[in-house]
């Protein structure tokens, strides 16, 4: 414990006021909804698209993000036991929620609410989505760390964090090392978005998204512990496998948006 720069023993409970507990997940969780809200209604001002849909694009991306994330949990990470006791698959008080099933989430959300609204076409919305969503994994990270979960593999290096509550082994602490990484993907495709505002060719800042987050996904679980306790034994863990097609899929955009160039000037009697 001596290497260990941070001992960490902070509560997962901000406070309590009579039967109602407000946790610091649940605190940053709904920040990265009020905060990625307003980022969409400055694109919607910026780019004049009409307001009023703002509401149903969030109830849209709050449903997609919260289905696909626990269902991404039970079937990707402990299928055996959910499926066999699948009334646990709506208690998500306690715990479980998979960024790549709320990737997946999101893009059958997204996917369901642009297909009514040929102005805002699928890859409009969930390039700016993209940028909200780096956001919410900054914010959705740091709550990890609160929770003192999704933790990393003992070190002994100078930055390691010693997690009280779960042990008093020095440990990496990873929750951090993917905050400050996805923070700073959100600056990135922030102001390369104020930089090109309309004129932003389809599919360049989600391929960005996709292709720099899930790539520091796949070698920041090198310093995880294993969450699919099925997959100790591989050489890859689930959360690398579920990268790769990602990574892909991201770099496939970024060439398509390089060929593409700018999108054309929408015309003013659609």
């Amino acid at each position: 414990m001596e290497n260990a720069l941070v001992y960490w023993d902070v509560s997962p409970e901000l406070f309590t006021l009579g039967p109602l507990t407000v946790r610091w997940y649940g605190l940053l969780f709904a920040a990265s909804f009020f905060v990625g809200y307003h980022i969409f209604r400055w694109i919607f001002q910026l780019e004049d698209k009409p307001e009023e849909d703002l509401d149903r694009l969030l109830l849209f991306m709050m449903a997609g993000t919260i289905l696909g994330a626990r269902l991404g949990h039970c079937l990707f990470y402990d299928p055996v036991y959910y499926l066999s006791n699948p009334l646990e698959l709506f208690k998500i008080w306690q715990g479980g929620l998979a960024s790549h099933g709320a990737v997946i989430g999101i893009f059958t959300a997204l996917y369901l609410y642009a297909r009514q609204r040929p102005q805002q076409p699928y890859l409009w919305v969930l390039d700016r989505m993209a940028i909200s969503i780096a956001l919410g994994g900054f914010f959705i990270r740091l709550g990890n760390l609160f929770n003192s979960e999704i933790l990393g593999v003992p070190t002994d290096k100078p930055w390691a964090f010693v997690f009280a509550r779960y042990d008093s082994l020095p440990r990496h602490p990873t929750q951090l090392y993917e905050s400050l990484a996805y923070g700073s993907i959100f600056v990135v495709l922030f102001f390369l978005y104020r930089k090109l505002k309309g004129q932003t060719p389809h599919g360049l800042i989600l391929g960005l998204f996709l292709s720099s987050v899930f790539s520091f996904r796949f070698f920041v679980e090198f310093t995880k512990i294993r969450q699919a306790a099925f997959a100790e034994d591989w050489t890859l863990s689930m959360g690398q496998l579920l990268s790769i097609p990602l990574v892909v899929l991201g770099l496939v955009l970024l060439v398509r948006s390089w060929q593409a160039g700018a999108p054309a000037e929408p015309s003013r009697e659609s």
